[in-house]
């Protein structure tokens, strides 16, 4: 059974509300659909590279993460391409980009 949705917009500013309170940078770099674009955030771990993950849901409508990149730690540039090509192919995409030298995803839903 799928669960009841939140508009991504409305989804979206209450995790950036949630960073910022803990004191951890965010921005919201690229803004797309209100109602439904999918999510991806940079994870910017500073001088060990970015992360970049990509919000998925699973055949019950179970929000999650995947790992885009093979996983890896990369330059920031590399990690600006990849979402840059994902825009080009999904212009509905958010793009929220966290500051945080532990790599913590701070947004609600497991790896899968």
């Amino acid at each position: 059974m799928m669960e009841a949705r939140l508009p991504t917009e409305l989804w979206v500013k209450a995790h950036v509300r949630r960073c910022s309170a803990k004191g951890v940078p965010v921005v919201i770099s690229r803004r797309g659909d209100p109602h439904s674009g999918v999510v991806i955030v940079k994870i910017d771990q500073l001088e060990a590279g970015c992360r970049v993950m990509v919000q998925i849901r699973d055949l019950d409508g179970k929000m999650g993460w995947t790992e885009a990149l093979e996983g890896k730690l990369v330059a920031e540039a590399e990690a600006d391409d990849y979402i840059a090509r994902q825009t080009q192919y999904d212009p509905d995409v958010w793009v929220v980009e966290v500051e945080d030298r532990l790599g913590r995803n701070w947004f609600d839903g497991e790896v899968i």
